[in-house]
């Protein structure tokens, strides 16, 4: 599942950059998977503690699991809003400076995002940490991309469609990347026990409205 998740945040990306309408298309219909998948994980993890009274270490792992699960498929939802907004972006004309960013953006969350699944894979809870303690470049880049976008929305009004499906990109790629954090911290609670102390190093952030799920 995790990596399922993965490949439709860097195919989401690839989309967009490269205006590839049959990939966006083939995204969203994968995205499917990822539902059945976290459905999957949910009624196998409730019937072992149904099943068998786990013990704490076991009861953790379980919970853990569940919600590992429903930030993978929260991803996977997010990739595909922006494979939609990559539909319509592809019938424009290209803002090749701002796509670079989006590229770059991208990179960087889908990056983050396989760094906590390598965690999970390897029991190593060490790279985690890691990229909670690094929640902040997410942010950062986020917030140079949108003041981009709205100064290029100022400066022509023939751009402000496609900018606006610009921000909801950078929006949702930026939402992949605290679903990497949640994961982040559900794995120190899974591996320790414990959970982290202290707030997410963030940034302030220019608001734009979360895209609803269908």
């Amino acid at each position: 599942m995790g990596g399922l998740a993965e490949a439709q945040v860097v195919d989401a990306v690839d989309a967009v950059v490269r205006r590839d309408v049959a990939l966006a298309q083939a995204l969203i219909v994968r995205d499917l998977r990822l539902d059945t998948l976290q459905s999957e994980v949910e009624r196998r993890a409730l019937a072992l503690i149904a099943a068998h009274h786990p013990g704490e270490a076991d009861l953790r792992r379980a919970i853990s699991t569940l919600k590992l699960a429903m930030n993978l498929e929260r991803c996977g939802d997010l990739a595909r809003n922006i494979a939609k907004r990559s539909l319509v972006l592809s019938a424009g004309e290209p803002l090749l400076p701002l796509t670079g960013a989006i590229e770059r953006m991208g990179r960087l969350v889908s990056s983050r995002l396989r760094a906590v699944l390598d965690a999970y894979a390897a029991g190593d809870v060490e790279p985690a940490l890691d990229v909670w303690r690094r929640d902040g470049e997410v942010d950062e880049h986020y917030e140079s991309l949108f003041r981009e976008l709205l100064a290029m929305m100022a400066a022509s009004a023939n751009s402000v469609a496609a900018g606006a499906h610009l921000l909801f990109v950078a929006k949702n790629l930026e939402r992949i990347g605290d679903h990497a954090t949640n994961i982040a911290e559900i794995l120190h609670f899974q591996m320790t026990g414990e959970e982290l102390v202290g707030e997410r190093p963030k940034v302030s952030l220019p608001e734009v409205e979360p895209e609803s799920r269908p």
